[in-house]
């Protein structure tokens, strides 16, 4: 679900390509719908019904589609107890659907995609607290962006996702901004879980409205944090989502929330509720509580109570939930998702925010039973 907003509207608002440069984290101010409304899907591939996935083949790029993407998010600790809280994502944007017949273009700058990039960190015992986040627009031409599967590597500048192959394979994560540097190895400790329909997850009524979607739902997270002129030694947990559509949203929909969420107890838990312009709860919204060995429950609008209990104002305008309530389904158990920062908004080509949440037990002591991040669309976009 993730990364679907940000893809296409980024594409939206480069428009034929913009050049190389320095991160930014200037908005765009465009609607959410206006940014993925209906539009011309001639000669891209749409997710149309289930796939048997293929690895470690799908896990690199798929250029028949619109847009795809790699989304790494965690929480990391120092040897000394700091907390932190990461992302890393990597877009893949079409601006053309690929044309193998197409005489070869003379320019080195000639490219159908162009890549995007999100790197953020939520430092939460800092004095004071802050959040950071970058955002760089860049073509695949040059060498400065791109993708490839064998050797699986994805790469915008000197930000870079790569994966060794082999039994224990690792995903190594690097990004360098103006505030930190991140250098990750990580490690599966689940299976990979397909979403939705067999991998097909719908968004929409209309075929094609999906993506092809999967998780690894848990990875082991060791290596460097450098921050303040300090490297850090880090480890803790992370989340990697990846998808790949053509789709676009419907258009009585506005947004959703993105829930991931790894409990105490060995299970996983994600679900997207899409929201419905003029409120309620789109009947595509859906999720699935995964078991410490990768079976997995399909979860239904109707299947969670999930509740906001408080909100939160952001400075660059617009209001975001900010405090739920969950009722598991399989035992009635009430959980508490709580913001670990109340400002983990990212400012690019559209809001939206994305932060670093605290699972407690909703009952006293309310003791702290997982981890999780959580993903706000659609609150702030026209604002702006």
């Amino acid at each position: 679900m993730r990364g679907w907003l940000m893809a296409v509207a980024s594409a939206l608002a480069l428009g034929a390509c913009t050049p190389p440069g320095p991160d930014t984290g200037r908005p765009a101010g465009q609607d959410l719908v206006q940014a993925l409304g209906p539009g011309d899907d001639e000669g891209y591939t749409r997710a149309l019904a289930p796939r048997a996935f293929r690895f470690p083949e799908d896990h690199g790029p798929h250029p028949g589609f619109r847009n795809e993407w790699w989304y790494f998010t965690g929480h990391l600790r120092s040897g000394d107890g700091r907390r932190f809280g990461f992302q890393l994502t990597l877009f893949r944007i079409a601006l053309a659907p690929p044309d193998p017949g197409a005489p070869a273009r003379g320019s080195r700058w000639a490219t159908r995609e162009v890549y995007m990039g999100h790197a953020a960190l939520s430092d939460m015992d800092g004095a004071p607290p802050r959040f950071h986040a970058f955002q760089r627009l860049t073509r695949a031409a040059a060498g400065l962006a791109g993708a490839s599967t064998a050797p699986l590597r994805i790469w915008l500048e000197d930000w870079e996702i790569r994966r060794s192959p082999g039994p224990q394979e690792v995903w190594q994560l690097k990004a360098d901004t103006s505030d930190f540097t991140l250098e990750l190895d990580l490690q599966a400790e689940r299976p990979i879980v397909a979403r939705g329909e067999g991998g097909l997850s719908r968004k929409g009524a209309a075929p094609g409205d999906a993506s092809y979607y999967y998780s690894i739902p848990r990875l082991s997270a060791r290596g460097h944090l450098g921050l303040g002129g300090t490297t850090l030694a880090v480890s803790g947990s992370a989340w990697l989502d990846r998808e790949w559509s053509t789709s676009a949203l419907e258009p009585g929909q506005e947004g959703w929330d993105w829930f991931a969420l790894q409990l105490d107890d060995g299970r996983e838990l994600m679900y997207y509720q899409l929201r419905r312009r003029g409120g309620g709860v789109d009947p595509h919204s859906e999720g699935a509580l995964t078991g410490p060995h990768g079976g997995q429950r399909r979860l239904r609008p109707e299947d969670l109570d999930l509740q906001v209990l408080g909100h939160w104002d952001s400075p660059r305008g617009g209001r975001y939930p900010a405090r739920w309530r969950l009722t598991l389904p399989d035992t009635g158990r009430r959980l508490e998702l709580i913001p670990l920062l109340a400002d983990q908004e990212l400012d690019g080509e559209l809001r939206y925010w994305e932060g670093a949440v605290e699972v407690r037990e909703a009952e006293p002591p309310r003791a702290p039973v997982g981890r999780g991040y959580v993903e706000l669309t659609g609150y702030a976009s026209a604002a702006r």
